[in-house]
C-alpha cells in the first residue's frame, strides 16, 4: 500500500502544469515516447526511441548538461542516457510530435534542432560538443505564440516539422525534442525561461548528401542568460527574437531566420488556468499510418502517460525510484509554475485523486 500511495503522490504532484512528447509519428510508423510516469515502474522496462526524462517539468539552468535532452543529473542521468530504439523517417518528410496537453499559460517559441551521430546512436551522447543545427522555429505570429498555437487543444497537442530533404542518410538526434519549447511566462528575469527539450533518436533515409550547415552549436553553450529571447517579458508588446542560430533547411543559400515577431500584450496575455496533462490515444489525434510501417518498440495503441500514470497490463512494480520533487522555497510569482529540473520554487499542487492499476 505504501508503494501505491507513494506512486500516486509522485504522479499527481508532477503531472500538472507542464508537458512532454508522448508519441512520435514519422513517414515509417508511430512510436511511443518515453513515459516518465509509467515506464520506470514497468518490468521489463519498455524500449523507446526518446531518451529518458525525469518528468514533465522544465530545465531552467542554461549551464546544465540537462538543457540538452532534459536529463536528470541529480538522478544519475546527466544530459540523458541513450535510448534503445530508433524511429525511421525519410528526409524531406514531416515528423509529428504528440505532446501531452499543454498549459495555455506557457507562452513561447517552438524550436527544433538535429545532430548527426558519428557512430551507433544508442551508445552516443553529444556531451559538450558543437553538433547541433536548427531545422525549424516558430515564435509569435498571427496573434499567437507557437507553444500556444501548436500545442493546445485546437491542434490536438501536435507539433510538426520537416526533415530537410537534402539531409544525408544516417542516425540523428532530434531535439524537442532536440525539439525545444521555451516557456516565457516567467522569463522577465534569469533564471525564468523554462526549457522543455526531448531527444528523439531517428534513422534518416534517403539520397541526400548534406550533413548540415557549417555553423553548429552545443548544449549547453548555445544560449546564455544574455542571449536575446532568453530574458523577455511576454506580456508587453515587443518583437520577440528567437534565440539560436539560423534555420538550416538544406541546399545552397537556404539558411534563414524568421524576422522577429510582434508580441502584442493584449493577445499575449495567457490564461493562468492550466490543463492537466493528458495522454491521448493516437487514433484520435494522429493521421492513420500503415500497420505494416510500424517499427518494433512502437506502441500502436493508446500511449499511457502523465495523466493516467498507468503501466501496461503485463507490467509489475519495479525497484525504480520515482522522480523526486523539489522542496518548497519562497513564494511563486504570477504565472510561475512548480516542478522541473533546476526549479527551486514552491512545489505544492492541488490535484484530483487518480487511480493506478498496479499488479503485485
Amino acid at each position: 500500500m505504501r508503494s501505491v500511495l507513494s506512486l500516486l503522490f509522485a504522479t499527481a504532484t508532477t503531472v500538472l502544469g507542464h508537458g512532454f512528447v508522448q508519441e512520435v509519428v514519422t513517414s515509417s510508423g508511430t512510436y511511443t515516447g518515453y513515459l516518465p510516469y509509467s515506464d520506470p515502474y514497468t518490468s521489463p522496462a519498455p524500449e523507446r526511441v526518446i531518451r529518458k526524462i525525469p518528468g514533465n517539468g522544465p530545465v531552467e539552468d542554461l549551464t546544465s548538461i540537462d538543457v540538452q535532452c532534459n536529463g536528470w543529473s541529480s538522478g544519475g542521468a546527466a544530459g540523458s542516457a541513450p535510448a534503445a530504439k530508433l524511429a525511421v523517417a525519410a528526409a524531406g518528410t514531416q515528423v509529428a510530435l504528440n505532446w501531452t496537453t499543454w498549459p495555455e499559460s506557457h507562452v513561447g517559441p517552438v524550436i527544433t534542432y538535429m545532430a548527426r551521430a558519428p557512430s551507433d546512436i544508442t551508445k552516443w551522447s553529444p556531451g559538450n560538443e558543437a553538433v547541433w543545427f536548427k531545422v525549424a522555429e516558430e515564435g509569435y505570429k498571427n496573434g499567437k505564440w507557437a507553444a500556444t498555437d501548436v500545442l493546445t487543444g485546437e491542434n490536438n497537442s501536435i507539433a510538426r516539422f520537416t526533415i530537410p530533404a537534402s539531409l544525408k542518410a544516417g542516425q540523428y538526434l532530434i531535439r524537442s525534442v532536440c525539439h525545444e519549447i521555451i516557456a516565457l511566462h516567467s522569463a522577465y528575469a534569469y533564471p525564468g525561461a523554462q526549457f522543455y527539450p526531448s531527444c528523439i533518436q531517428v534513422e534518416v533515409t534517403g539520397s541526400g548528401t548534406e550533413t548540415g550547415p557549417s555553423e553548429l552549436v552545443a548544449f549547453p553553450g548555445a544560449y546564455t542568460q544574455t542571449t536575446p529571447g532568453i530574458v523577455f517579458d511576454a506580456y508587453k508588446g515587443a518583437d520577440y527574437p528567437i534565440p539560436g542560430p539560423a534555420v538550416w533547411t538544406g541546399g545552397a543559400g537556404s539558411p534563414a531566420t524568421n524576422a522577429p515577431s510582434s508580441a502584442a500584450a493584449s493577445s499575449a496575455a495567457a490564461s493562468v488556468t492550466s490543463k492537466a496533462a493528458t495522454v491521448v490515444p493516437s487514433s484520435s489525434v494522429l493521421a492513420t499510418t500503415s500497420a505494416a510501417a510500424q517499427t518494433s518498440g512502437a506502441a500502436s495503441g493508446a500511449a499511457s502517460g502523465a495523466a493516467s500514470g498507468a503501466a501496461a497490463a503485463s507490467s509489475t512494480t519495479s525497484d525504480a525510484v520515482p522522480p523526486s520533487s523539489s522542496s518548497a522555497s519562497g513564494t511563486v510569482a504570477q504565472y510561475g509554475q512548480c516542478g522541473g529540473s533546476g526549479y527551486t520554487g514552491p512545489t505544492v499542487s492541488i490535484f484530483s485523486p487518480i487511480s493506478l492499476p498496479i499488479s503485485h
